[in-house]
């Protein structure tokens, strides 16, 4: 059994390089999965889904550490249906914090804007030309777009990889016979699990597509979840494989130049952590099904109970 004590791992600057991203990333994988208990039910995303990207995201902006859960609340905020009491009750208490959110950032802003260049994503946008001198408005869009970019669809992958493996016990029979499937596992996770269920465009011109008459003005839904269920492209697509012959062809980080600028962190973060789950855990059981989040654009998981014996 391993040791349970406690372990922490202070805060740094974004690493300027792949390699000393990844060894950051293993280091705050390995102190999280260290501190788990064993033999008790526990809740997956918050212990460790939750916590595992937001701090993260608290290293790429440079964010205060102390308070790096204002960012899981606000990406939360940010997607929740207003009505859901248990995040938001209504359009104007959302509006309140998001307003606090643009505040804080605001500050921080201010803060880079007058001093050198770090690393950090926030330094970088307050130095850089194209973003230095965005309005109000596209100041929160934006902080708002990599929050929730970098929050909530990381964190649904690394919730959906312990419930799928649960679901397809065969699979995490062979992921465990032979660790090197980790490099087509983690995407086989972002295909099957789908974190970005949609989104919505506005037509520009009048357009036939696949012999449907689209016109200028029309609302386009483009369903990446539905893509990644295509029995004409992807083989036994409900299945969950981690022997997909191209497990990366999927829609999940979307397409062509709007392609997702994360990925290759989204799946670095996700190689890592089973990478570290393999050394530490024989397995980890999904004791009771999932609460979903309340939305029809995030895919993904409000709790996952589980229980890691040992």
């Amino acid at each position: 059994m391993h040791s349970q004590q406690r372990r922490t791992v202070q805060p740094i600057v974004a690493p300027p390089n792949l390699d000393r991203m990844a060894a950051s990333i293993r280091e705050r994988s390995a102190a999280v999965l260290d501190n788990l208990p064993r033999n008790e039910t526990f809740d997956w995303v918050d212990r460790v889904s939750i916590e595992l990207t937001t701090q993260m995201l608290a290293v790429l902006f440079d964010f205060p550490w102390e308070d790096r859960r204002k960012l899981t609340r606000w990406s939360d905020v940010a997607m929740a249906r207003p009505g859901n009491t248990e995040i938001i009750a209504s359009e104007e208490a959302r509006y309140a914090e998001l307003q606090e959110c643009a505040a804080y950032f605001s500050r921080l802003w201010n803060e880079r804007i007058n001093s050198p260049q770090k690393n950090d994503l926030l330094s970088l946008m307050a130095h850089a030309e194209a973003t230095r001198n965005m309005d109000p408005q596209n100041f929160l869009g934006n902080l708002i777009l990599l929050i929730v970019g970098g929050n909530d669809t990381t964190r649904n992958s690394m919730s959906g990889s312990v419930y799928a493996l649960n679901k397809f016990p065969d699979q995490y029979r062979k992921l465990r016979e032979n660790a090197s499937l980790i490099e087509s596992f983690v995407p086989e996770v972002i295909r099957w699990q789908t974190p970005v269920a949609h989104m919505r465009r506005t037509a520009l011109a009048d357009i036939e597509l696949g012999g449907k008459q689209i016109r200028k003005g029309d609302k386009v839904v483009m369903w990446y979840v539905s893509g990644n269920r295509d029995d004409e492209v992807i083989e036994n697509p409900y299945d969950f494989n981690i022997h997909r012959k191209q497990p990366r062809h999927h829609l999940s980080f979307g397409f062509g130049i709007h392609r997702c600028v994360g990925l290759r962190l989204a799946e670095l973060q996700l190689r890592i952590i089973w990478e570290e789950i393999l050394k530490r855990f024989e397995t980890i059981e999904v004791v009771d099904e999932p609460k979903r989040v309340f939305s029809c654009f995030i895919k993904g998981y409000e709790r996952l109970p589980v229980r890691i014996p040992g």
